[in-house]
Protein backbone atom coordinates (compact mmCIF):
# COMPACT_ATOMS: atom_id res chain seq x y z
CA UNK A 1 0.00 0.00 0.00
CA UNK A 2 1.34 3.49 -0.69
CA UNK A 3 1.68 5.22 2.34
CA UNK A 4 0.91 8.31 0.86
CA UNK A 5 -1.76 10.60 -0.65
CA UNK A 6 -0.63 10.19 -4.58
CA UNK A 7 -3.25 8.83 -6.94
CA UNK A 8 -7.13 9.01 -6.16
CA UNK A 9 -9.26 6.59 -7.67
CA UNK A 10 -12.28 8.70 -8.61
CA UNK A 11 -15.61 5.85 -9.29
CA UNK A 12 -18.44 7.85 -10.38
CA UNK A 13 -20.79 7.89 -13.92
CA UNK A 14 -21.06 11.91 -13.76
CA UNK A 15 -18.32 13.34 -15.95
CA UNK A 16 -19.09 16.89 -14.65
CA UNK A 17 -18.50 15.50 -11.13
CA UNK A 18 -15.00 14.18 -12.53
CA UNK A 19 -14.08 17.59 -14.17
CA UNK A 20 -15.08 19.47 -10.57
CA UNK A 21 -13.44 17.22 -8.43
CA UNK A 22 -10.10 17.26 -10.79
CA UNK A 23 -10.07 21.09 -10.79
CA UNK A 24 -10.65 21.03 -6.94
CA UNK A 25 -7.28 18.85 -6.55
CA UNK A 26 -5.47 21.00 -8.76
CA UNK A 27 -6.23 23.49 -6.99
CA UNK A 28 -5.53 21.72 -3.70
CA UNK A 29 -2.68 19.58 -4.01
CA UNK A 30 -1.49 19.22 -7.74
CA UNK A 31 0.69 16.62 -7.40
CA UNK A 32 -2.39 14.10 -6.44
CA UNK A 33 -2.95 12.43 -9.57
CA UNK A 34 -7.09 11.70 -10.28
CA UNK A 35 -7.95 8.59 -12.11
CA UNK A 36 -11.53 7.59 -13.33
CA UNK A 37 -13.84 4.91 -13.69
CA UNK A 38 -17.37 5.58 -14.81
CA UNK A 39 -18.78 2.46 -12.90
CA UNK A 40 -18.17 -0.47 -10.49
CA UNK A 41 -17.37 -2.75 -12.98
CA UNK A 42 -14.49 -0.10 -14.71
CA UNK A 43 -12.90 0.23 -11.39
CA UNK A 44 -13.00 -3.76 -10.74
CA UNK A 45 -10.92 -3.72 -13.64
CA UNK A 46 -8.54 -1.27 -13.01
CA UNK A 47 -8.06 -2.03 -9.06
CA UNK A 48 -7.65 -5.69 -10.54
CA UNK A 49 -5.18 -4.42 -13.83
CA UNK A 50 -6.93 -6.42 -16.07
CA UNK A 51 -7.86 -4.85 -20.01
CA UNK A 52 -6.91 -1.70 -20.51
CA UNK A 53 -5.32 -1.39 -16.88
CA UNK A 54 -3.04 -4.15 -17.41
CA UNK A 55 -0.14 -1.56 -17.55
CA UNK A 56 0.63 -0.48 -13.62
CA UNK A 57 3.62 1.82 -15.14
CA UNK A 58 -0.07 3.72 -16.66
CA UNK A 59 -2.18 2.67 -14.60
CA UNK A 60 -1.13 2.20 -11.02
CA UNK A 61 -3.00 1.33 -8.07
CA UNK A 62 -4.76 4.07 -6.09
CA UNK A 63 -3.23 5.36 -2.35
CA UNK A 64 -7.48 6.43 -1.93
CA UNK A 65 -10.69 5.63 -3.53
CA UNK A 66 -13.79 8.04 -3.54
CA UNK A 67 -17.02 5.61 -4.22
CA UNK A 68 -19.68 6.70 -5.69
CA UNK A 69 -22.92 4.55 -4.51
CA UNK A 70 -25.37 5.15 -7.47
CA UNK A 71 -24.30 3.63 -10.88
CA UNK A 72 -25.01 1.39 -13.60
CA UNK A 73 -23.56 -1.97 -13.85
CA UNK A 74 -22.63 -2.40 -10.37
CA UNK A 75 -23.26 0.33 -7.87
CA UNK A 76 -20.70 1.42 -4.94
CA UNK A 77 -21.72 -1.41 -2.60
CA UNK A 78 -21.25 -3.73 -4.70
CA UNK A 79 -17.71 -2.40 -5.76
CA UNK A 80 -16.79 -1.89 -1.71
CA UNK A 81 -17.68 -5.45 -0.67
CA UNK A 82 -15.46 -6.33 -3.37
CA UNK A 83 -12.27 -4.80 -2.66
CA UNK A 84 -13.13 -5.72 0.95
CA UNK A 85 -12.99 -9.09 -0.07
CA UNK A 86 -9.68 -9.17 -1.52
CA UNK A 87 -6.74 -9.84 0.51
CA UNK A 88 -4.28 -7.70 -1.35
CA UNK A 89 -7.03 -4.91 -1.35
CA UNK A 90 -8.73 -4.59 1.66
CA UNK A 91 -6.74 -2.02 3.18
CA UNK A 92 -7.05 0.56 0.44
CA UNK A 93 -8.74 3.46 2.30
CA UNK A 94 -12.29 3.51 0.63
CA UNK A 95 -14.36 6.49 1.42
CA UNK A 96 -17.98 7.01 0.01
CA UNK A 97 -18.55 10.01 -2.01
CA UNK A 98 -22.29 10.44 -3.03
CA UNK A 99 -25.30 12.79 -3.00
CA UNK A 100 -26.85 10.36 -0.82
CA UNK A 101 -27.87 11.54 2.90
CA UNK A 102 -29.66 8.65 3.69
CA UNK A 103 -29.02 7.28 6.93
CA UNK A 104 -29.56 3.25 5.57
CA UNK A 105 -27.14 4.37 2.51
CA UNK A 106 -24.52 5.35 5.42
CA UNK A 107 -25.06 2.61 7.79
CA UNK A 108 -24.91 0.18 5.13
CA UNK A 109 -21.40 1.58 4.04
CA UNK A 110 -19.72 1.52 7.06
CA UNK A 111 -20.63 -2.24 7.87
CA UNK A 112 -19.29 -2.83 4.60
CA UNK A 113 -16.17 -1.45 5.32
CA UNK A 114 -16.12 2.23 4.42
CA UNK A 115 -13.08 4.39 6.05
CA UNK A 116 -15.86 7.32 5.50
CA UNK A 117 -18.76 8.13 4.42
CA UNK A 118 -18.77 11.73 2.69
CA UNK A 119 -21.87 13.93 1.02
CA UNK A 120 -20.96 15.52 -2.23
CA UNK A 121 -21.40 19.63 -1.57
CA UNK A 122 -23.59 21.87 -4.19
CA UNK A 123 -21.34 24.46 -4.58
CA UNK A 124 -17.69 24.54 -6.75
CA UNK A 125 -16.51 26.46 -2.98
CA UNK A 126 -17.89 23.81 -0.58
CA UNK A 127 -16.06 21.16 -2.52
CA UNK A 128 -12.62 22.80 -2.78
CA UNK A 129 -13.05 23.16 1.16
CA UNK A 130 -14.38 19.08 1.29
CA UNK A 131 -11.35 18.55 -0.74
CA UNK A 132 -9.02 20.32 1.20
CA UNK A 133 -9.90 18.43 4.38
CA UNK A 134 -9.79 15.41 2.85
CA UNK A 135 -6.17 15.60 1.44
CA UNK A 136 -4.96 17.15 4.93
CA UNK A 137 -6.49 14.08 6.67
CA UNK A 138 -5.52 11.50 4.16
CA UNK A 139 -1.84 13.01 3.26
CA UNK A 140 -0.97 14.00 6.98
CA UNK A 141 -3.38 12.96 9.86
CA UNK A 142 -3.95 9.55 9.04
CA UNK A 143 -1.82 6.82 10.28
CA UNK A 144 -1.19 3.68 7.57
CA UNK A 145 1.06 1.50 9.78
CA UNK A 146 3.07 1.11 6.41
Amino acid sequence: MIPSLSIILHVDDDPNDLLFLKNAIEMTKPSIKVVSASDGAEAIDYLTGTGVYGDREHYPLPSLVLLDLKMPRQNGFEVLSWIRSQPKLKRLPVVIFTASNHGDDMERAYDSGANSYLIKPVTFDDLVELVQGLVHYWSNLNQTGV
